[in-house]
């Protein structure tokens, strides 16, 4: 299940081909599978996913609904199951803020959305809040100690976690079991 994808239209990372995509969202421009509000994962059937992909929209809840949601993730997973999460990296962000003296217009990266800037990142897309798509915005942050704190404190007993190659970007992977060899190598996971 892709949570916030926005669309079957962007691409999901490569390991996840030949997966079933059954992507959930709020945005009825999306044409989601599961037009719905990740706060809400609890009305579906338990157990009937083998992953969770959540990138870039963990942030977009409040603090206090971070648990909550990440409890839905647990919830729709299979026995064996894991989530895997990439959010922004604000403690990067502010590194390069303080290191380099940007602002919050500073272009940070282009996307394939177009530019980023450090306001974007920190609060949300401003392009699409602007254009009415209050769900863009950014309502809580994360640095890799919080976000793999969130995830303990739901259950995930294994969290592995780190900067991507991406810029200003973390992410996560976690399980309530150790991977096995299949999920490790999928993900990169190390031993």
């Amino acid at each position: 299940m892709n949570v916030g994808g926005g669309s079957k239209d962007f691409p999901v990372p490569a390991h996840y081909a030949g997966w079933g995509h059954v992507l959930l969202d709020v945005d009825p421009r999306s044409r989601a599978d599961l037009l719905m509000d990740a706060r809400r994962l609890g009305e579906l059937a338990p157990a009937q996913f083998d992953a969770v992909l959540c990138s870039h929209n963990l942030e977009h809840y409040y603090a206090h609904e971070v648990p909550g949601v990440l409890a839905g993730f647990a919830h729709v997973l299979k026995p064996g199951g894991f989530v895997e999460i990439r959010v922004p990296d604000v403690a990067a962000v502010a590194r390069e803020m303080a290191a380099h003296g940007r602002d919050m217009e500073h272009v940070l990266y282009t996307s394939p959305a177009g530019p980023i800037s450090v306001r974007d990142v920190l609060y949300g897309f401003g392009r699409e809040i602007e254009a009415g798509g209050e769900f863009y915005a950014h309502k809580t942050g994360f640095t890799v100690n919080s976000l793999v704190g969130e995830l303990k404190r739901a259950g995930f007993a294994f969290v592995y976690a780190g900067p991507t190659a991406a810029p200003f970007e973390i992410r996560a992977v976690a399980l309530r079991a150790p991977a096995d060899d299949y999920v490790r190598e999928l993900l990169s996971i190390p031993r």
